[in-house]
C-alpha cells in the first residue's frame, strides 16, 4: 500500500528532526551560543550602569551581543546542512529519501523549528539578565516593546540561520561555507555598511529588531527589514534545491 504524499512529507520532516536532535554538534553550538550571551550581557550591562537605562537602553544593552551572537547560529546553520557530507552519511539519507528537493525541504524546517524557540530563548536571556540588573532605573518598561523587539531577534536569528544552511548546502563543505560567512559578516559587511545600500541580509535584518535613528537616512521599518531578510533566505535556499537536485550526492 502506497503512502500518501502528506504522510510521506511528514516521516521526511520527522526524519530530518530526528537527525538534528541528534547531532552532538547542534546542542554544543547552542549551549555554547548561549553561555556566550550570558556573558557578554553581562558585560555590556555592567557598561550600561554607568548610565541612564530607560526602557530603549535596556532593550540595547540586552541585544548589545546580537552581532558576536549570530555567528553561533551561522555554525548552527552550517553543521546542519554540511555534516551528512563529512562522513557520507548524505548516501544513506538520499537512498532513504530519494526526493531530493522535499528531503533538503524538510531540513530547513526542521532547523527552524529547532532554531526558533532557541533563538528566542537566548536572545530573551540577554534582555532579562539585564532587566533585571537595571529594574531600578527602568522608567517606563514596557513589555509589549520587548516582545516586539525580542520576536524580531528570534526572527533575524532563525532567517540568518537558514540562510547559512543553505549556503552550507550548496558549497557541501563546512570550512569554505563557514569562512565565506563570518568573511561576510564580519569583515566585509561592517568595512562596507557606509557604502553599499541597506538592501543586504546581516543590514536589513538589523532592523527586525533594532529601531533605526531618527538622523539615518533610507532607514528600513522592521516589516520591511523582515520582508527583505525573507527575500534572501529564499534565494539561497531556492538556488540550495535546484543544484541539489542537479548533482551528484
Amino acid at each position: 500500500m502506497s503512502v500518501s504524499s502528506s504522510r510521506k512529507i511528514t516521516q521526511i520532516l520527522g526524519a530530518e528532526l530526528e537527525k538534528l536532535v541528534t547531532l552532538p554538534l547542534i546542542w554544543r553550538t547552542l549551549i555554547g551560543t548561549f553561555i556566550l550571551n550570558l556573558v557578554l550581557a553581562a558585560a555590556f550591562t555592567s557598561a550600561g550602569l554607568q548610565g541612564a537605562a530607560g526602557t530603549q537602553n535596556i532593550l540595547n544593552i540586552g541585544l548589545a551581543s546580537m552581532g558576536y551572537l549570530q555567528a553561533g547560529f551561522i555554525i548552527l546553520g552550517v553543521s546542519a546542512t554540511c555534516s551528512e557530507y563529512t562522513g557520507g552519511q548524505i548516501r544513506t539519507t538520499l537512498t532513504a529519501i530519494p526526493w531530493r528537493g522535499i528531503q533538503l525541504s524538510a531540513k530547513h524546517l526542521a532547523l527552524a523549528a529547532i532554531t526558533i524557540p532557541a533563538a528566542f530563548i537566548i536572545a530573551a536571556s540577554g534582555v532579562l539578565y539585564t532587566f533585571i540588573r537595571l529594574r531600578d532605573t527602568a522608567v517606563g518598561f514596557e513589555i509589549d516593546i520587548m516582545i516586539k523587539t525580542l520576536v524580531g531577534a528570534t526572527g533575524y536569528l532563525t532567517l540568518t540561520t537558514l540562510l547559512s544552511a543553505a549556503i552550507g548546502a550548496l558549497l557541501r563543505r563546512t570550512t569554505p561555507a563557514l569562512v565565506i560567512l563570518l568573511g561576510y559578516y564580519y569583515i566585509v559587511s561592517p568595512l562596507t555598511r557606509d557604502f553599499l545600500p541597506k538592501y543586504l541580509p546581516d543590514t536589513a535584518g538589523s532592523y527586525m529588531y533594532m529601531p533605526p535613528s531618527s538622523d539615518e537616512i533610507n532607514v528600513l521599518t522592521p516589516m520591511q527589514g523582515t520582508g527583505i531578510s525573507m527575500l534572501w533566505t529564499l534565494i539561497f535556499i531556492t538556488a540550495a534545491i535546484v543544484f541539489y537536485r542537479k548533482r551528484d550526492a
